[in-house]
């Protein structure tokens, strides 16, 4: 029944490759287990049931992705929505982060509506490649910033704005772990992201600097302070409708991006470029999203380390299921994850990034309608602290340097509308 269900002798696979492929897919993104509480703990939630919030949201994200779209892809709250959460949202300007899980709220329901008319696809194909490039190269450098912030290794200066923290036992704990992970990742060791963070607690733990857990396996934390607290009413102010904007168009194509890098890898892609169950694909995305904000995370997304397992064998739902199987499993160490300290993961932060910004090298730079946009998104998400600030200097610019150039037919009606809420955006400072 689970075979004719799964189709797993149909795409030529079989339970043990099934098996296998969601394990690694497990093992590659089980860093958000740690990662995500951390990042959104900086936002005042609590980091307990942070812990409990995110396996949960990765869980359902999961099912559904394997249960309903029957592809071996996994979800999680996504990396970059959980940092413009944080950092632009309830740090940066001031919202509440009860408010702000009803700005997601509000993003994946329009999110769902989108994709049952069609008109999310319609959106894809109006975005310009190198602005797409852009958003996930500046998040890669947003975050990596964060790590290396979260690490003690960029600090505060008044003088020039930033400098070089002070090398105490806790930085170079981070920077070894940093070196491991990093060497991890060269040798192409599956789940290298999180063996670097068990790792470097692991030090943190023999050098006195982390207390040992009373035990290593427990109930999972409450998700009491967390469950239905978001605040939708508040949500649907209109200084936060760049905010909500900002959510869609991030995930919008985070998802898109890792679903037809995985469609290939996985052959769900027929000859005419049509990728199989992408409907469904994009459901399960917003469902899990507007599932998460009720739970307490940020946006869930589909994880581009779905590839890891499929490139093990995974090639249907079955391995999805088993992915999630190993995320309710690890409800169970809750007291394990919850020693590992900000320096920990600060690591697997500045790695996700050189794995969002190494896709830079497909922009056109030497044409500058096109270069000029993409640098000024990229490099004002780190140096504003804000996502949403960098695409909407990246849309703006794009329209008026395409504009002045003549290329008129490169920029559609549905691009100056963006362009004109990004001026919105920037007017109200989120």
């Amino acid at each position: 029944m689970i075979d004719k269900y799964f189709g797993i002798s149909l795409r030529g696979s079989s339970y043990k490759k099934e098996i296998i492929g969601g394990a690694t897919t497990f093992l590659t993104m089980a860093y958000i287990i740690f990662v995500n509480p951390a990042i959104l703990g900086d936002a005042g939630m609590d980091k307990s049931a942070l812990i409990t919030v995110t396996i949960l949201a990765s869980v359902i994200g999961t099912i559904l992705a394997g249960v309903w779209a029957k592809v071996p892809y996994a979800m999680a709250p996504g990396m970059g929505l959980n940092a413009f959460f944080t950092y632009t949202l309830v740090l940066g300007a001031g919202v509440p982060w009860q408010t702000a899980l009803g700005v997601v709220f509000i993003s994946g329901v329009i999110f769902l509506a989108l994709t049952v008319t069609g008109i999310r696809t319609k959106i894809i194909h109006t975005i310009p490649i190198a602005l797409r490039l852009a958003t996930g190269a500046g998040i890669g450098l947003f975050i990596s910033f964060i790590g290396f912030k979260n690490m003690g290794l960029v600090v505060a200066n008044p003088a020039t704005y930033v400098g070089l923290g002070e090398f105490t036992p806790t930085l170079i704990i981070g920077i070894v772990g940093l070196i491991i992970t990093a060497v991890l990742e060269v040798k192409r060791v599956r789940g290298g992201i999180f063996y670097g963070i068990i790792i470097t607690t692991g030090i943190a733990i023999v050098f006195g600097q982390v207390q040992a857990p009373e035990a290593f396996v427990s109930m999972p934390p409450s998700i009491s302070p967390l469950l239905l607290e978001l605040d939708i009413l508040s949500a649907l102010s209109f200084a936060l409708i760049g905010a909500i904007f900002s959510f869609m168009f991030v995930d919008l194509f985070d998802s898109v991006g890792t679903i037809v890098a995985c469609s290939y890898e996985a052959g769900f892609v027929d000859k005419d470029g049509k990728v199989e169950h992408v409907d469904r694909i994009l459901e399960a995305d917003a469902v899990a999203t507007v599932a998460g904000s009720l739970l307490g995370t940020s946006t869930t997304t589909t994880y581009i380390e779905s590839a890891s397992g499929i490139a093990n064998g995974a090639k249907t739902g079955f391995a999805s299921v088993i992915t999630a199987g190993l995320f309710i499993l690890a409800l169970f160490f809750a007291p394990l994850i919850g020693i590992v300290p900000g320096y920990a993961t600060a690591p697997a932060l500045i790695i996700v990034g050189v794995y969002m910004f190494k896709n830079i090298k497909e922009i056109n730079f030497s044409d500058f309608s096109e270069a000029i946009p993409a640098f000024l998104t990229i490099i004002l998400m780190p140096l504003t602290f804000s996502i949403s600030i960098g695409l909407s200097f990246g849309f703006v610019s794009y329209v008026i340097l395409k504009s002045v150039a003549g290329k008129f037919d490169e920029v559609s009606w549905l691009m100056w509308i963006i362009a004109a809420l990004s001026v919105v955006n920037l007017v109200i400072g989120v």
